[in-house]
């Protein structure tokens, strides 16, 4: 009878290699081991459909941003708006001060008349020289640069109306309305603060977190072996995106699921991980951009799985995995065997298992060398043989 092991010192582990091919000298008595036969429970290999999960973590980040900064130069007159409110695209949010830009506005649209005025008087004086030029009263030269210098006076309107469109975007400009709609911060900046077009710092900001981005990191080791499983066919995966399950910071789920939108392209260097990103609703403001979490990624199913309880896996004394199985002649022998995800509290058998064997997974602490086995259906073994 072949008998299982566990790794264990030498002398110990050298008695159990004897057992192991017939070679000790008890003969498969007893050996002093009071009770009688071990009963070791077993469980019948069965394939089913088992759903996999990865465990990520991440940051919360807005499904848009938006820096508030000013488009023109001047002091801040007032603050328009509520700390930590609802804003929209467009409302003020800020007034400059406005009477500069509305000095430089009411100037160019008086440039505006007075180029309109010196127009329409060279486009008269040109049609007159058009007129007469046939019969000899001016000459042809003259008659030309009449005509040009009408032409040059519709060309100072067009820049005397540019140059009012100008200033009347810029005295716009001097109300700050927000870019985007969401969530605005605390100010920045206070009523009589000078301002700048060209400053890098801005006056607020706006998140709009009515959905949210959570951007997780998973290693390329993970991606690697999650798309062979897949090309392999050891795992079918949704077409219309994966579910994603959110723990917060105090442990509690999130009760939205949200959906994994895309994979990042690249790997970072520095930490050879690769960013993946899921898209949930927030309808409560509850996810806060910068929060960090936990999430599961439901990353597919594996078809006709092979699964075994972790606690009924052993290693050899390189380190690979075995099982105990017992075979058709009720005897108990030690395969090796390659483990692929962990499912909870058991590991997927990808290689060495074939569905309706039996698999021993209680009573393995009290194997010994030379003692007999009874191997039993699991539940019918008692309490006291399992470990």
């Amino acid at each position: 009878m072949i008998i299982r092991y566990r790794p264990r010192p030498l002398g110990l582990l050298a008695c159990v290699l004897a057992a192991l091919y017939g070679c000790s000298g008890s003969g498969g008595a007893p050996g002093g081991f009071p009770g009688g036969p071990v009963e070791l429970g077993y469980q019948v290999a069965a394939e089913q459909d088992v759903g996999l999960d990865a465990d990520l973590t991440g940051r919360i980040s807005a499904l848009q941003s938006s820096e508030v900064r000013p488009q023109v130069d001047g002091v801040i007159r007032e603050r328009l708006f509520v700390e930590g409110s609802l804003v929209k695209a467009g409302q003020p949010l800020y007034l400059i001060d406005p009477a500069p830009y509305r000095a430089a506005s009411e100037s160019a649209e008086a440039a505006l008349k007075s180029a309109e005025a010196a127009a329409s008087l060279a486009r008269s004086r040109a049609e007159r020289y058009r007129r007469i030029v046939d019969s000899g009263a001016v000459s042809r030269d003259a008659n030309e640069e009449v005509q040009a210098m009408a032409s040059q006076a519709d060309a100072a309107v067009a820049v005397a109306r540019a140059q009012v469109e100008a200033a009347r975007v810029n005295l716009e400009y001097t109300r700050v309305r927000a870019p985007i709609s969401g969530h605005i911060g605390r100010s920045l900046v206070t009523p009589g603060a000078l301002v700048s077009a060209k400053q890098a710092d801005p006056i607020a900001l706006i998140q709009d977190y009515g959905s949210v981005y959570v951007d997780l990191t998973e290693s390329s080791a993970q991606l690697l072996a999650l798309r062979q499983a897949q090309a392999a066919g050891r795992l079918t995966r949704p077409a219309s995106g994966l579910p994603v399950t959110l723990t917060l910071e105090d442990g509690s789920t999130y009760a939205h699921t949200g959906r994994l939108e895309f994979t990042e392209t690249s790997v970072d260097s520095g930490t050879g991980a690769v960013t993946v990103r899921a898209v949930f609703p927030n309808p409560d403001g509850l996810l806060l951009p910068g929060t960090y979490v936990h999430a599961r990624v439901a990353t597919g199913t594996a078809p006709h799985a092979l699964r075994v309880p972790q606690t009924a896996v052993g290693r050899d004394p390189t380190g690979g995995a075995t099982l105990t199985l017992v075979n058709d002649a009720g005897a108990v022998e030690i395969r090796p065997v390659t483990l692929g995800a962990a499912v909870g509290a058991d590991w997927i058998v990808t290689s060495g298992l074939r569905a309706g064997e039996h698999v021993v997974v209680e009573g393995l602490a009290k194997l010994r060398p030379g003692l007999p086995v009874k191997p039993v259906p699991v539940g019918a073994a008692p309490a006291a043989a399992t470990h």
